[in-house]
């Protein structure tokens, strides 16, 4: 092989403004690809960790009560208005066990369970409308790190305790150490103490979360030893559609997914997805018909070397190969120099861009990138390398 090696280096060198111009157009290609592959996998990560930041991955709950219908006696027929029965507070049956299975299930990394439920948050003459969340803190962490969201105070939920979002401490004056009556509703009523307030980013959970152990929540739900749902973290967030409905086979429970209820946020990743191939793919035609064009016109050229070497006894292979190199060398050395373009765009980014998410470039993006440059150049200079080997040795010894 050194033979052609050495005749498609001799070819590229000779023509040296075509093959810098062919680089050049390489290189920029490969920094599309790796910048724009970067950028948006970066986007989607931190929409993906902002909106699964303050929730589980999968929520399971107990299924919902529905109207027992009497049905007709045999011979008749009777017409039914039904109504949709009203949903109330119900702990999931054995929800102990249920944990415990769910612990050991396939793919799931953490279980929380929770008692959830509304009431009212007074301080003076101050009312506001609050959703209990009664959690086992080890646990809970597990699924949401709120300890990494805490803005003052700390995340402890001991017997009188209780941590609120920063938009409900504003709303009712709060402070850490002040103390807050939870009403349950019915009587129901228990003074807490605040010692810990967390900003999630959502206004609405800032203002409606108030963090309980479970217990306490228990008392002023009127749910004694209940759990209402139970929330899980998958290994795979874009599986969690599939794991749920295993689970849902499993136990009869109700289970719903994060991309059930971010329908929107699911099309739109896959719409981001969709464009990011779509651009790749535009991207690399434009590389292949670059090389395939500067090879075309190689062989024009080069007719009379070609026929020459085929009058010295070269083989056609050996001339399908050089031009086969040619191609390959082209898209290696274009898709490093790009490559190294696309390092530079993304750490300028990361260093000086807005700075509104942390764009990541794992090293087999670039490796992805160089290998589909170098197929793509090895691809596109098939048509030109068959051309080339396919010439007669006279009558391309006697073409000026």
């Amino acid at each position: 092989m050194w033979i052609e090696w050495t005749i498609a280096i001799r070819f590229l060198r000779e023509g040296k403004a075509q093959t810098l111009l062919i680089l050049i157009g390489i290189a920029v290609g490969v920094a599309v690809i790796v910048f724009l592959s970067a950028l948006i996998a970066g986007l989607q990560a931190n929409i993906v960790e902002r909106t699964l930041g303050t929730q589980a991955h999968i929520k399971v709950e107990r299924a919902e009560e529905v109207n027992v219908i009497v049905p007709p006696p045999e011979g008749s027929a009777h017409l039914v208005l039904e109504d949709k029965r009203a949903q109330r507070l119900r702990s999931i049956n054995n929800w102990q066990q249920v944990r415990d299975s769910l612990d050991s299930f396939p793919r799931v990394v953490a279980v929380s369970p929770l008692v959830t439920g509304p009431a009212f948050a007074r301080r003076g003459d101050a009312l506001a409308s609050v959703a209990l969340m009664g959690v086992d803190a080890r646990r809970y962490q597990r699924i949401v790190p709120i300890q990494d969201d805490i803005v003052a105070g700390q995340f402890r939920i001991e017997a009188d305790d209780a941590v609120i979002g920063k938009q409900l401490a504003h709303d009712l004056g709060l402070r850490v150490g002040h103390k807050l009556r939870l009403d349950g509703g019915q009587g129901r009523e228990s003074i807490v103490n605040v010692t810990g307030i967390f900003e999630l980013g959502v206004r609405e959970l800032d203002a409606r979360y108030v963090f309980l152990n479970m217990k306490r929540a228990q008392s002023l739900l009127d749910l004694p030893g209940a759990a209402t749902t139970i929330d899980l973290k998958v290994d795979d967030i874009f599986d969690a559609e599939q794991i749920a409905t295993r689970i849902a086979r499993l136990t009869g429970l109700k289970t719903e997914s994060w991309i059930a209820t971010n329908s929107q946020l699911v099309n739109a990743l896959s719409s981001q997805r969709i464009a990011s191939r779509m651009i790749n793919v535009f991207v690399a035609l434009s590389v292949a018909l670059g090389i395939a064009s500067v090879l075309s016109v190689s062989v024009v050229q080069r007719t009379r070397e070609i026929g020459i070497l085929r009058a010295m006894g070269m083989r056609r292979p050996q001339v399908l190969r050089v031009f086969l190199l040619q191609g390959a060398l082209l898209g290696l050395i274009g898709s490093l120099i790009g490559g190294l373009a696309g390092l530079g765009l993304v750490t300028a980014f990361n260093e000086f861009g807005p700075r509104l998410f942390f764009i990541p470039l794992p090293p087999v993006l670039l490796l992805a990138a160089s290998a589909l440059a170098t197929l793509t150049g090895l691809l596109s200079a098939a048509v030109p390398a068959r051309r080339a080997s396919g010439l007669d040795p006279v009558e391309a010894i006697r073409h000026v």
